[in-house]
């Protein structure tokens, strides 16, 4: 089969980017030719075709709602590579709905694992941080999650992007949680569970001498790291003599370090910044607990599942993905996203040490979810839905 991978791929990889990698080897492991079309926004080593993107808002203003020159690229790429079939995997920010008219010839199939293709922000949280419970439309309006002018921008926009949905062959997401979420905004998908790469042959536990929690992933205001530098405070306030790493970067990076400055937690807690993903592990090996504090519901949350098949509690949020991966009492704790008191609290109860003895977690969960979330099941599954009938 000659599959045709493609994805905006911003300057800010994530999870999307980490997915795809891993596809586009298992893919090509299965005997395929595998081609990869990202943004000209993101970096170019990965790229075999590359369609033009911008990070310019002002541009983007415009090309998020049609892109033309992305339209052009991908046709190029297309009549180049002539692939069976097209695996669309986030394109709302850079490439825009737009290019969907030259893969109307082509199989596509559409992985929607996160909520922009239904929600303008993109997070389906409200202005006051809770999580938002109804359809996209005039609610954002009225909820004062979008100003007038922006509703307005998002009213083309929106209708292209449920065209472009409702044109494709077959539509995945990454979780259980995410297609109840999908089903309730009119997309109907398959659960397909993501794969996640098992741990290094070198990897060791090798849990550090007093309490010490980690933090791994992008600093945004939706991934609850306010909140966990809180829950650190009243554990702190308690008695419990923990430390914090928090690693990664992103654009709430000085705010959390002057609120940690102002929370007077000091040397307490560690902003590592960005680390290539083969040092987490060594991260993840000193770890307690692994933190995902996110306020917004997560729709899967790679990060506790890399926790978690390296035998390293996880201390989530309960509404979204976590609940998935996170087994309380067995592979972690989970409390009320957006909670710092019931954060400290699972936190003190991983800081007794009586919970997962020797600060690791149940080896059977880890095996399971290594089970799930295998990555030759997935692209055997992937590949059995690409070779449907449209």
């Amino acid at each position: 089969m000659r599959v045709l991978l493609v994805t905006d791929w911003t300057a800010e990889e994530g999870g999307v980017e980490v997915y795809l990698e891993l596809v586009a080897a298992a893919l090509r492991s299965a005997g395929d030719d595998v081609a990869l079309l990202t943004s000209s926004a993101g970096p170019a080593d990965h790229a075999d075709y590359r369609a033009f993107g911008t990070e310019n808002r002002a541009a983007q203003a415009f090309l998020q709602i049609a892109n033309p020159l992305a339209a052009r690229d991908v046709r190029r790429a297309v009549a180049d590579f002539r692939p069976d079939v097209v695996y669309v995997s986030m394109f709302e920010i850079l490439l825009s709905p737009a290019i969907f008219a030259a893969l109307r010839r082509v199989r596509t199939v559409l992985n929607i694992a996160y909520y922009k293709p239904v929600c303008p922000t993109g997070h389906k949280l409200l202005p006051d941080g809770s999580i938002c419970q109804v359809r996209a439309g005039v609610a954002c309006l009225r909820n004062r999650c979008l100003t007038p002018p922006r509703w307005l921008r998002e009213q083309p926009r929106y209708a292209l992007i449920r065209a472009a949905i409702e044109s494709v062959g077959a539509i995945v997401t990454c979780s259980r949680f995410m297609r109840t979420e999908l089903a309730r905004a009119g997309v109907e998908a398959a659960w397909l569970p993501w794969p996640i790469e098992p741990p290094g042959p070198g990897f060791a536990p090798a849990p550090a001498a007093t309490p010490l929690f980690v933090f791994t992933g992008r600093l945004s205001p939706e991934k609850g790291v306010d909140v966990l530098l809180r829950a650190h405070r009243l554990l702190r306030d308690r008695g419990t003599s923990a430390q914090l790493r928090v690693v990664g970067d992103g654009p709430e990076r000085s705010r959390l370090e002057a609120l940690a400055g102002s929370l007077g937690l000091g040397s307490t807690v560690e902003f590592v910044g960005r680390v290539p993903r083969e040092e987490i592990e060594s991260e993840l090996a000193a770890a307690w607990a692994l933190v995902a504090p996110s306020t917004w519901a997560e729709p899967l949350g790679l990060t506790a599942l890399e926790a978690v098949v390296r035998g390293v509690p996880v201390v989530a949020s309960a509404t979204g993905g976590f609940t998935e991966t996170v087994q309380p009492g067995v592979s972690g704790l989970l409390f009320r996203n957006g909670d710092a008191e019931a954060l400290a609290e699972r936190l003190a109860e991983v800081a007794s040490g009586r919970i997962f003895p020797g600060h690791r977690a149940s080896p059977a969960a880890a095996a399971a979810a290594l089970a799930e979330h295998d990555l030759d099941t997935h692209a055997s599954r992937l590949r059995e839905l690409m070779k449907s009938p449209a």
